[in-house]
């Protein structure tokens, strides 16, 4: 990696760099941020090796969103695009207009499922725990980031190094074209529509992440399965090379 970013620096595009540091198992963060900060040094480039250094590990979580959006990019597109469809259609209904939500919010849904079966597999690939909780912050942090999309200066997505919390009603009610409201702010009845239209949302989450935990459970008794039929296994395989021992023991003392 040293050579890969000595070539991206003589660029100038230590971004690049960066995002191939988020890109990483989560055990090969830090000495690849050292190594990448003291290629820096090296180079004269002062301000960016201390930058670079001052990098965060992700939490696993974080880390865990961070590989969707670096390896299954085309599934973590697709639920930002669903997200988007689905604020447009709820800015529409609150400017008047008869619009369903059902089919944009089924699409978030579904998109948002099919990350987390990803992110389990993550996790369990590189030996990370994929606990209730874990999976609850996944999808808490991903149902942010398809809303913070939407927001300029939000955060960055492949680059997150904690989980991020839902966004605050100042946030949803800015993504209110002022066309359908009229004003610079929401009227009364458009924030009791916005905030039943949170509350739609919360317990659609609450169904996803119900509905993960179901797989989760069901994988967990599965590997429970396999686990005791390989202690089985090495019961029965310990048992007949003791056997196998004893015998030949046996037949070499008949031997002498």
């Amino acid at each position: 990696m040293a050579k890969q970013n000595k070539e991206h620096n003589v660029k100038g595009d230590v971004e690049v760099d960066v995002d191939a540091l988020f890109s990483l198992p989560l055990t090969e963060f830090i000495p690849a941020r050292n190594a990448l900060a003291a290629q820096l040094k090296r180079d004269g480039r002062a301000a960016e090796s201390n930058r670079v250094k001052a990098l965060v590990k992700p939490t696993v979580s974080a880390w865990a969103v961070n590989q969707l959006y670096w390896k299954h990019r085309d599934a973590f597109d697709r639920l930002i695009l669903a997200g988007q469809s689905f604020r447009e259609a709820q800015a529409a209904q609150l400017g008047g207009r008869a619009v369903n939500t059902k089919g944009p919010g089924e699409e978030r849904r579904e998109a948002l499922e099919d990350l987390l079966r990803l992110a389990t597999a993550l996790l369990s690939d590189a030996e990370h725990s994929a606990s209730l909780e874990m999976i609850r912050r996944i999808s808490t942090t991903l149902e942010a980031m398809s809303v913070y999309a939407m927001v300029p200066d939000g955060p960055v997505p492949g680059r997150l190094i904690e989980d991020v919390d839902p966004p605050g009603f100042d946030v949803l009610a800015a993504l209110i074209p002022a066309t359908a409201t009229h004003k610079k702010k929401p009227s009364a009845e458009n924030t009791q529509k916005l905030e039943e239209a949170r509350r739609e949302e919360i317990a659609k989450a609450k169904l996803i992440l119900r509905d993960a935990e179901r797989v989760l459970k069901e994988a967990q008794e599965r590997f429970k399965g396999v686990n005791a039929a390989w202690e089985e296994a090495k019961n029965a395989l310990e048992n007949a090379s003791r056997t196998v021992q004893e015998a030949t023991e046996h037949l070499h003392s008949l031997v002498r």
